[in-house]
């Protein structure tokens, strides 16, 4: 595998998330340097264009961002029966779909997602993988998904359709077709597939002296989204590019050897069917202890009484209002958990499995603290969990997320493990809860998520693994982040080359919000809009432009301006201090300050003046001063002698060339 910053998913995922921040850390050298006599490129007729938005709101989408008073969402419901195939690596199972179409148009024909052809040799992804592979490079190959048969039931007529399977999708056909406004159809669909070893660092298997460790993503025939926006969306899965899946409740069953522990999405509905006597009791303990307890200890794993005396074990999950499910499964895993507090009082669990490998200083025996931790902390600053069970899982992938359960890497402990926990969990609120379309908008869910993992990184144990923030001064990677090699936001990921995804997905959209937040609406405003924004999305779809009227509308501030540079364009930021007078040339009479913007990034502004008698005092100079153009003057008291003027003293400001952020007396 090679490292690149697209080999990791800015958590960092795990280990390079730190290694990552050190070497942006290093680029404060790589800033280039531009002459405070440069030509300015600003132009402020392009930076506060008022023709920013595309479209006007509508009934299915407001103008204010919020869903229209006639905004629809198709729905599907799963249940799934499978069975885990431990002397052949393999799952084969079958889903019962029920489709509901709330759209207003009548549907001939469905879109499914069978994920698990990405892992044929002859898949678009495995053609588009570049000679240096990275993280979503098959390095084995399987037969991907082998669909068995499928039914339709619809309008009292069973019958077989007609489908054809497109790399990654399949497009079932209808005799007839489904009805608008709640017209359901239930399909019915048997498959297998066998696990990869190593699934895209998104599922797969490890060894481990315990035995197998089975993660399973991707893993049944889902449907794709029809929305309002596009119809159909079946963008392929190449790997780099994630999901846009569609919410509905799921029931699914897994049968595995009895000696295996089971984990998975949602609710396990029949506990006593999969502990012994002694497991159930501390399951139960579990739920009402803060302190993690161990349900199947370390000494336990090796030990046959550990598990049920019986050949086979059904293990049953529901979850509802959710987009997908995983699980994963083991003989090796020992086995915690603790309770969840939610702010409205309702009590919910935190469990980890993992392997005796992983236990070590701050390994994976703290991983229920951590998650536990990461949940409360999101719950009560933006939105309430809700499901009933978080679950974190050692294994091969490096960092995954699922709704109520996430993947990540076996190795990790201390700040690394705290790092991928957070950031994983992280992704309950984006794209679990917030369902954008990670297939087109990385930044939308792995920016925000990096974005709010800052701030719980803080607050976590009192900031015990800061360092895994990259909360900090933008200054020292700013050469990289806006470095003319790099790709933009408002890009598929597929399209953002692999050594920049890191920053285009993650690090700039978060460093995006940190400067929205600290620096134009402030703390409260923004707080307010996000939660808005979250709150009203919840469960639905939101598009970018959603996102950008949400965020207006709550704060009061208009910032097509903000988005324009940050989103929509690969603008750079460079203000410069151009000169420096007194009034009469008397410092008693006070001075002016004039300022230029050299590059097209338009910011608020802090300014810190120093006098020669020790005085200083800080002028905030809002965006609209650069509505008048590239220059601007501004009057200061002053008593004294001006002895320095810094622009951005607090560095908040992602500035290109900061060595023209000052100006100094002269001294003679």
């Amino acid at each position: 595998m090679v490292t690149t910053l697209a080999t990791f998913r800015l958590s960092f995922h795990f280990k390079p998330f730190l290694i990552m921040k050190k070497l942006f850390l290093g680029f404060c050298t790589f800033l280039i340097s531009v002459s405070l006599f440069a030509q300015s490129k600003y132009d402020q007729r392009e930076a506060f264009n008022p023709q920013f938005y595309p479209y006007p709101g509508n009934d299915f989408r407001s103008a204010s961002g919020e869903p229209g008073p006639k905004y629809w969402q198709n729905r599907a419901d799963y249940s799934i029966n499978a069975t885990l195939d431990t002397a052949n690596h393999g799952i084969n199972g079958n889903v019962e779909i029920t489709y509901t179409n709330n759209s207003p148009d009548k549907l001939k024909f469905l879109w499914l997602q069978l994920d698990q052809n990405i892992y044929k040799k002859d898949s678009r992804a495995s053609a588009t993988t570049t000679e240096t592979g990275g993280r979503w490079a098959n390095a084995k190959f399987t037969n991907g998904d082998v669909i068995k048969s499928i039914s339709v039931e619809y309008n009292g007529q069973n019958y077989a359709p007609k489908y054809t399977i497109t790399d990654t999708r399949m497009q079932v056909w209808l005799q007839d077709a489904l009805a608008t406004a709640g017209g359901k159809i239930k399909l019915k669909i048997q498959f297998d597939f066998t696990v990869p070893e190593y699934g895209t660092d998104r599922m797969g298997r490890l060894k481990t002296k315990n035995g197998w460790i089975y993660e399973i993503a991707q893993w049944f025939p889902r449907l794709c989204v029809y929305d309002d926006i596009q119809g159909w969306n079946t963008l392929p899965y190449l790997g780099a590019g994630e999901f846009y899946l569609e919410y509905g409740d799921i029931d699914f069953n897994i049968t595995a050897p009895a000696n295996l522990i089971v984990v998975g999405s949602g609710e396990l509905t029949n506990p006593q069917d999969c502990f012994t006597s002694d497991q159930l009791k501390r399951w139960e303990a579990a739920k009402n202890s803060d302190k993690t307890v161990a349900i199947r200890s370390d000494k336990e794993v090796t030990d046959p009484n550990s598990r049920p005396k019986t050949a086979n074990i059904t293990w049953k999950f529901k979850i509802s209002n959710t987009r997908d499910v995983a699980w994963a499964a083991s003989k090796a895993f020992v086995y915690d958990a603790a309770r969840i507090n939610l702010p409205s009082g309702k009590k919910i669990m935190a469990a980890s499995a993992y392997p005796v490998e992983s236990i070590k200083k701050d390994g994976w025996q703290r991983s229920t603290e951590m998650v536990k931790g990461s949940i409360e902390h999101y719950s009560n600053m933006w939105y309430e969990f809700p499901w009933p069970v978080a679950t974190n899982v050692a294994g091969i992938v490096g960092g995954m997320e699922y709704p109520g359960i996430v993947f990540c890497s076996s190795g990790d402990s201390g700040s690394s493990l705290w790092g991928v926990t957070d950031h994983e969990f992280g992704h309950s609120w984006f794209p679990m809860i917030v369902g954008s379309n990670e297939r087109k908008y990385a930044w939308m869910d792995e920016g925000f998520n990096t974005f709010i993992n800052g701030l719980s990184t803080k607050a976590f144990n009192k900031g015990e693994f800061d360092e895994a923030s990259f909360f900090g001064d933008p200054a020292s990677m700013t050469g990289y982040v806006f470095g003319d090699h790099m790709d933009g936001l408002y890009n598929v990921p597929e399209v953002i080359q692999q050594s920049n995804l890191g920053v285009a997905a993650y690090l700039k959209p978060s460093m995006m919000l940190d400067a929205l937040r600290n620096v134009v609406l402030g703390k409260d405003r923004f707080d307010a809009a996000f939660r808005e924004y979250i709150a009203r999305w919840a469960f639905k779809h939101p598009t970018p432009w959603d996102f950008f009227h949400t965020m207006e509308n709550v704060s009061g501030e208009d910032l097509g301006w903000f988005w324009r540079a940050w989103v929509l364009n690969t603008w750079k930021y460079d203000v410069a201090v151009k000169e420096v007078n007194y009034i009469d040339n008397k410092p008693a009479n006070g001075a002016e300050i004039t300022i230029e913007n050299l590059d097209k990034m338009v910011m608020p502004l802090t300014v810190l003046v120093k006098e020669s008698n020790g005085k200083e005092q800080r002028i905030n100079l809002p965006v609209e001063v650069w509505q008048r153009g590239a220059e601007w003057t501004f009057t200061v008291n002053t008593t004294s002698e001006i002895k320095e003027v810094i622009l951005d003293p607090d560095k908040q400001l992602p500035d290109w060339d900061r060595a023209n952020n000052g100006w100094k007396k002269k001294a003679f």
